[in-house]
């Protein structure tokens, strides 16, 4: 199947032609159609699939294809969890509108709102936001949403898990009653579905991919590794294997401010972002990282949820999640688009049960492999990190009243995922 078969317009056509794209993804074929027909779609597809493209290019047909008021009220409305990702949305919409008569901007938190608000008062079609800057906007009466046609919620699943559910009900409020509304997940629990009964109606069901699995161009393999010695062998496995590009996750800040240092003490170029990293750093990281100029960029779940990387080679759990969907977005970064990809895990004994809930969740007993001299004591405790350890230094802070934040805490009305987790997800942006 070819872009040309899904019914779109010549001007995004040459734009699809332009960035090299021929071949539409699974996610794409499937997502689309239905979309340019006006339907309302529930779609679940893991990360580096297409997704976004899947819902930007029929928003952008339906849009430019409508009527076009002088005023130019927002008529396309996105939602996502993170700052990272809203940017990397907005960039697409961009590139894949070159040659429409439309107009889109970004909101998000941690960053001045003067320069937003401007864009907005000149008129934008198509808006990307995230929760929390969009209500304090809202709530200032700088930003009206009353001719909202289109609605997404983009990375459905983590605005769960960061506790977004109250915002996006407030958001919902002021909407019209008569719009087209989309939900795109990477994984789907009975939570999400909740959800999207009462956002959607009648929606079309969209898979690309079996749910909560991983793809399969990424190679997998654990490493188990005493605890102590997971810093001495993430080094060893970049400088002796020459590795140019590497993500690494931890669960905490503090942790991977930690291991930042050590590998720039052992001559790596590399970065943390986290919660606590202003806007300006982690753009600064980032763009350090696609570039080249940095060798590791170290993140925790939260900063790197949206991330972007091209061709990405290799990522590495320095510690496992605690929560096992968060293994499948974390591998989600690399093998993307088609390419091979390597996902390593540094496993010590104390997160036996981290790793079984994963091999249960994926369907896969992962591969495993002895690194000598660095081999845990097979005497070693294998006690579990407690209930708790780490919910203390996760990627979080706590919650200001009336300040501004890209991710705003609140009671999650659907139920958490699993007991008492929820809490660890919300974090400023």
């Amino acid at each position: 199947m070819s872009f040309n078969s899904l019914g779109l317009s010549d001007a995004l056509l040459k734009a699809i032609s332009k960035k090299g794209y021929t071949t539409p993804s699974p996610i794409q074929q499937k997502a689309i159609p239905p979309i340019l027909e006006g339907k309302d779609v529930l779609a679940s597809a893991q990360t580096g699939t297409g997704k976004t493209a899947g819902f930007t290019l029929p928003i952008l047909q339906i849009l430019s294809q409508g009527q076009q008021l002088r005023q130019r009220p927002i008529r396309a409305l996105i939602l996502t969890p993170t700052r990272e990702l809203a940017a990397q949305i907005l960039a697409n919409i961009k590139e894949y509108s070159v040659f429409l008569d439309l107009k889109s901007t970004v909101i998000f938190g941690g960053v001045n709102q003067n320069p937003q608000v401007t864009q907005l008062r000149q008129g934008v079609d198509i808006l990307v936001a995230t929760p929390g800057r969009l209500i304090d906007l809202q709530n200032q009466g700088l930003i009206s949403l009353a001719k909202v046609e289109i609605l997404v919620l983009d990375e459905a699943d983590r605005m769960l898990d960061m506790g977004f559910v109250r915002d996006i009900e407030r958001i919902i409020k002021v909407l019209p009653t008569k719009r087209q509304n989309l939900m795109f997940s990477a994984t789907f629990s009975t939570d999400i579905k909740k959800l999207a009964m009462g956002i959607l109606h009648h929606p079309v069901h969209v898979e690309a991919t079996p749910e909560n699995t991983t793809v399969d161009a990424i190679t997998q393999i654990i490493y188990p590794v005493a605890k102590e010695k997971k810093t001495e062998l993430i080094i060893k496995l970049i400088t002796e294997g020459n590795w140019k590009q590497i993500l690494v996750f931890t669960r905490t800040k503090q942790g991977a401010n930690k291991l930042t240092e050590s590998m720039i003490s052992a001559g790596i170029k590399a970065a943390a972002i986290h919660g606590n990293k202003g806007q300006g750093a982690r753009t600064k990281a980032l763009a350090g990282f696609k570039d080249g100029s940095l060798t590791a960029l170290v993140a925790t779940d939260i900063a790197a949820r949206g991330l972007d990387i091209p061709l990405l080679p290799h990522v590495v759990n320095f510690e496992l999640p605690n929560i096992p969907e968060d293994y499948v977005h974390r591998i989600g970064r690399t093998g993307r688009a088609g390419a091979n990809g390597e996902a390593i895990s540094l496993f010590s004994p104390d997160e036996t049960v981290f790793l079984r809930d994963i091999e249960k969740l994926v369907g896969l007993n992962l591969p495993k492999e002895n690194i000598k001299g660095f081999e845990p004591d097979p005497n070693a405790s294998k006690e579990p990190i407690k209930q708790g350890q780490g919910r203390q230094q996760r990627d979080s802070t706590p919650r200001k009243p009336k300040t501004d934040t890209t991710n705003r805490s609140s009671n999650n009305s659907f139920g958490p995922r699993r007991p008492s987790q929820n809490n660890d997800r919300r974090s400023k942006r």
